[in-house]
């Protein structure tokens, strides 16, 4: 063990705490845990989930090297705290030292920058309960294995001392803490880990947290020894020019913190492509929430790359911001300086001729206050599609999920599957895809371009008010927190997966020509149509129903639209039953025909559907007869995958 590994352990000992009772004196220890930022402690959420499971607001201690203070839980990834087992991607904790930040002194730890997996030997550090006294104790570990996005296995010929749960996990090599301890295996060596990466399910506090944690390192803060992590960390010296080095990575991330956060994912990896030259990163593409994460992407392996390519991703950031108007001057300045260092002048054109990418470049002029953004057919866009298949001889009605994602380009990609035994009650569908439904719209969303959702049911379902999920407990004043409001939601038949057939797909191209449309009120003053006067019907009526889809009559109307190959229409999901219709009908009816008037082209609907609901969440009374209206949009050119490894039977 070298001089310089022995400071930067001593770094790990001092940034490493341990939980414990509000009246900590001769308690037992909860587990360990580590400063990620200033008053900021990062820790395993099953280590407080047995304390806080009835009260996450309980105040409880950390103790550590220097440090003695009150805290209380800040948010945890849990989203049951009474499950008996945690999750792997629920397993962490963000705690916050009572009073202000400033008011300790504390060491902190070097996060990665990198979302890859680690691989290879490490070291495990954390706080052991005796005997005779709790104390701090650091031990070698390798990881030889990965589970799902986040996990990490810990080869078992290593005995882990209790109370280590939560505390940091140290790669000797790059000087970064890439994951925190989660478990030892029962009655076995080894055990399991977070990787780092899953602090992005954090979201926004992510961000505020990154950003304090690299304004913190970006100080160049010194231990009592006279040391700092940059220093200790491995990498070439700060006279190679050509290559990027520690130093570089803690002055350009400070910088970064500084500035307004990036408006959505897809800017950060368009901007990280370019600054490799259209060169893609190995394996899939993290979640990105902030301009540090694009750095990230910037590395082959372990290896950041020269110099210059992070210099033109800090050159199109700043681009970027000051596009937007924002102030990046002090990025800019520093990038001159740091290119003075690099050898070949000619290089140097690479950045300071850079321009930002044709689609994010700010628009001429005053743009209208609400553009409407048609729907991508073929090779226009993004979408995602979740597919509720019901659970066969389930009574009530549950439901198995899968998620798809389409680039527009090819064939749809499976996202993520449901993984339950019994599947889910329509009631409990919103929790249960909450977290992966939600990273995967919030890493596709562009700028004033949320990627479109389109949710397959069986006609049965067709009611299912997906319009009014609700991803967020908690919403801004101004924010239009539904869905249905949020983005363009349409509805496709799950009966219509794989091929399409040749009426649906003939209709289709027929009304996409078209550039006027018209409701067809459905049934109208002579009942409902039959099943020829639908296949019959003019390419530019879009069946509207005031009742139900899910139960007769209207299942029985939505069948035969269906069967006669239209692949629009609107119906009230709350609506009558009734053979007659009340006078609330003709309203209907009557705003619906405006609506359809407006349209250009077919592709519009879902997105003026979407105007209107969000003028809803505004309080315009005059929109309230849409808002329980549902949209089916199912595009035969983009058909819903087609089923696989047969149908999904209830378990005995």
């Amino acid at each position: 063990m070298s001089e310089g590994s022995d400071r930067l352990y001593e770094l790990a000992r001092a940034a490493t705490v341990h939980l414990l009772p509000v009246k900590g004196d001769g308690a037992p220890l909860w587990g360990s845990g580590f400063f990620v930022a200033p008053g900021r402690v990062l820790t395993a959420a099953h280590v407080l989930r047995p304390h806080l499971a009835a009260d996450p607001g309980t105040v409880f201690r950390v103790r550590g090297e220097g440090i003695d203070a009150e805290a209380r839980l800040e948010q945890w990834l849990l989203t049951d705290p009474r499950r008996p087992t945690v999750p792997l991607e629920e397993d962490l904790a963000l705690v916050r030292l009572a009073g202000e930040p400033e008011e300790h002194q504390h060491e902190c730890v070097w996060l990665a920058d990198r979302a890859v997996l680690h691989s290879g030997a490490l070291k495990v550090c954390g706080y052991h309960p005796g005997p005779p006294e709790t104390h701090f104790r650091i031990v070698d570990a390798e990881i030889n294995g990965h589970e799902d996005r986040h996990g990490l296995i810990i080869k078992p010929d290593i005995d882990f001392p209790s109370g280590v749960s939560g505390g940091p996990l140290l790669d000797p090599e790059t000087g970064a803490v890439i994951g925190l301890v989660k478990s030892r295996r029962k009655q076995q060596d080894g055990g399991k880990a977070v990787a780092v990466s899953a602090l992005r399910r954090f979201g926004p506090t992510y961000r505020t947290l990154l950003a304090a944690h690299d304004r913190w390192h970006g100080d160049e803060p010194q231990s009592p020894a006279g040391d700092n992590w940059i220093d200790l960390q491995g990498g070439p010296p700060v006279a190679a020019g050509e290559q990027w080095t520690p130093a570089d990575r803690r002055e350009a991330l400070r910088l970064l913190a500084e500035l307004p956060p990036p408006p959505d994912a897809p800017t950060v990896e368009l901007l990280a492509k370019k600054a490799r030259s259209r060169n893609t990163w190995p394996g899939a593409t993290p979640e990105l929430l902030t301009w540090r994460d694009g750095t990230g992407l910037l590395y082959e392996g372990a290896r950041p790359l020269q110099a210059l390519t992070f210099l033109r991703y800090l050159r199109f950031v700043e681009l970027y911001t000051e596009s937007r108007g924002g102030d990046a001057s002090a990025l800019g300045r520093w990038i001159e300086r740091r290119l003075r260092r690099e050898p070949s002048r000619p290089l140097h054109d690479l950045v300071h001729d850079a321009t930002l990418p044709e689609g994010l470049r700010p628009a001429p002029g005053t743009a209208p206050e609400r553009v409407v953004i048609p729907y991508p057919g073929p090779g226009e866009g993004a979408t995602v599609a979740v597919l509720l298949d019901p659970v066969i001889g389930a009574r009530p009605t549950r439901f198995f999920w899968q998620i798809w994602y389409d680039d527009g380009h090819g064939e749809p990609e499976l996202h993520e599957v449901d993984g339950s035994v019994h599947g889910h009650d329509p009631a409990d569908l919103v929790q249960a895809l909450r977290a992966p439904l939600g990273r995967l719209l919030r890493a596709r969303d562009q700028e004033g371009r949320p990627v479109p959702l389109e949710v397959a049911l069986p006609v049965e379902h067709f009611d299912t008010a997906v319009h009014r999920w609700r991803f967020d407990d908690i919403a801004e004043l101004n924010d239009a927190g539904h869905l249905g409001a949020r983005r363009r939601v349409v509805l496709r038949a799950l009966e219509r997966r794989g091929d399409p057939d040749k009426l649906w797909t003939e209709r289709w191209q027929a009304m996409a020509a078209r550039r006027r449309f018209s409701g067809w009120r459905t049934p109208g003053q002579g009942g409902f149509p039959g099943a020829h006067d639908y296949r019959d019907a003019a390419f530019d009526l879009i069946p509207v129903m005031c009742r139900p889809a899910g139960r007769d009559p209207g299942r029985t109307a939505m069948r035969l639209a269906l069967e006669g190959g239209h692949g629009i229409a609107l119906w009230h999901v709350d609506g009558h039953s009734s053979r007659v219709c009340p006078e609330s009908c003709d309203t209907l009816y009557a705003k619906a025909e405006e609506l359809l008037a407006t349209l250009g082209s077919l592709a519009e609907l879902p997105d003026r559907i979407r105007h209107v609901r969000q003028e809803i969440s505004e309080l315009r009374d005059d929109r309230a007869w849409a808002e329980p209206m549902a949209l089916l949009y199912d595009d035969p050119r983009r058909p819903l995958p087609s089923e696989e490894g047969g149908t999904l039977d209830a378990p005995l």
